[in-house]
């Protein structure tokens, strides 16, 4: 099975080639993304293809559930990547509807050590509480949850030093929270955008 993917490789690198001979000489040159997504690690949710970027046009981190801790140095170091180094003019979080993750902690499964990363969702659900027990069904609650998390997550990203810095720095840094559904492959904007000027 590990041979298919070497095998997948080759194949797709031949493809790059023959669409365009200088592709891998330019993608060496150097990094220069417009984008940072700050996504969950959903096997169905391919960052760069279901916006139709090519490799090199958009900076990735992913966790499970999309969420943005600001205790978490591993997203933490990727935001301020992004925004000091690369200088991408979007951050887009974005999550995803049938989120495992999100569902775990909707139902407060335990399985095991992912249930402390989880823990910050159900700070979500505890913030919502009113509105998630509105809704009649499960896969109601379910899919505003996820919906929720981003529109939390993209606020924990617009509170972060990193940007605050940017701000104070003249760097204006849109932030989206966008939602994607596996049903029909398309992303939804649910609201959560804004931009981070200077005061």
């Amino acid at each position: 099975m590990i041979d298919k993917l070497f095998a997948n490789n080759r194949a797709w690198a031949d493809e790059m080639n023959r669409q365009n001979p200088e592709f891998f000489r330019q993608l060496a040159g150097q990094q220069k993304p417009h984008y940072f997504w700050i996504g969950c690690s959903d096997s169905r949710v391919p960052a760069n293809q279901i916006v139709g970027l090519l490799p090199g046009e958009m900076f990735v981190h992913r966790n499970v559930a999309n969420i943005v801790a600001h205790t978490d140095l591993n997203c933490l170091s990727a935001i301020q990547f992004a925004v000091d180094v690369l200088r991408v003019d979007h951050i887009i979080v974005c999550g995803h509807y049938e989120c495992g993750g999100v569902l775990a902690a909707l139902r407060d499964d335990k399985l095991g050590l992912i249930d402390n990363w989880l823990r910050q969702v159900q700070d979500v659900i505890a913030k919502n509480q009113t509105e998630l027990d509105s809704l009649k069904t499960e896969q109601q609650r379910h899919n505003r949850l996820c919906e929720l998390n981003v529109i939390e997550q993209a606020a924990n990203v617009s509170k972060t030093t990193v940007l605050s810095d940017a701000r104070a720095r003249g760097h204006n840094v849109a932030v989206h929270g966008w939602i994607y559904d596996i049903h029909d492959g398309l992303l939804r904007d649910v609201e959560a955008s804004l931009t981070v000027r200077r005061s």
